[in-house]
């Protein structure tokens, strides 16, 4: 805001923080709230209705440039899955609260209903789009097992475009390592480094 960056700052708060709820995390009205107190202009949004959220976004971004000024967003929600492949959420929730939101607040449900009461969407539609989706990711699956890995040297280039010093350190190290123990590896599984086309730049 000091700055004055016509910037969406977009919080989706989805009740937990890994497992801790968030009547546990903050002391009052969520997180919008907050934006005054760094000179923001705030927005609350129902996050599982589609087009609030579109509606909420387009008025934050016109509010930003017409403004120069930057806008917070937060979309009210619910993690249905779990936290991470590691967190196992019915060890802090209830099965029954989960169910709850998904049978009654499923914001892809949501969506679908409103399209099939306007006449946009049915149920063969959507049939049929489920049947190629599936086709699609079959193929690319059964494509991507006979592809070679990517380079083991884009574990180090992918995140910067001038790679540190230090990060330069840890690939010469791993590449010796790897050039010393040739046995414990199976390096043939990774395109070398000259084969390799990265398709974000194909």
């Amino acid at each position: 805001a000091t700055l004055g960056a016509p910037a969406l700052f977009f919080c989706r708060n989805n009740a937990y923080a890994i497992s801790t709820p968030i009547h546990e995390q903050y002391v009052g009205d969520g997180i919008v709230c907050r934006a005054p107190g760094y000179g923001m202009r705030g927005i609350r949004v129902d996050g599982n209705d589609f087009l609030a959220v579109y509606e909420a976004v387009s008025e934050a971004r016109k509010t930003a440039l017409e403004n120069n000024a930057p806008v917070l967003i937060e979309a009210m929600t619910y993690r249905l899955g779990h936290h991470s492949t590691s967190d196992d959420s019915t060890a802090y929730r209830d099965l029954a609260e989960m169910k709850d939101w998904e049978t009654n607040n499923n914001p892809l449900t949501r969506a679908r209903l409103y399209l099939e009461k306007h006449g946009e969407w049915d149920s063969d539609r959507e049939g049929e789009m489920l049947n190629n989706f599936r086709k699609e990711c079959l193929k690319s699956l059964h494509n991507a097992v006979d592809k070679k890995f990517p380079p083991i040297s884009q574990l180090f280039t992918d995140v910067y475009d001038d790679v540190p010093w230090h990060l330069e350190e840890q690939r010469e190290e791993l590449m010796a390592h790897l050039s010393r123990n040739p046995e414990k590896y199976s390096i043939d599984d990774y395109v070398k480094d000259e084969d390799y086309e990265d398709p974000r730049y194909m």
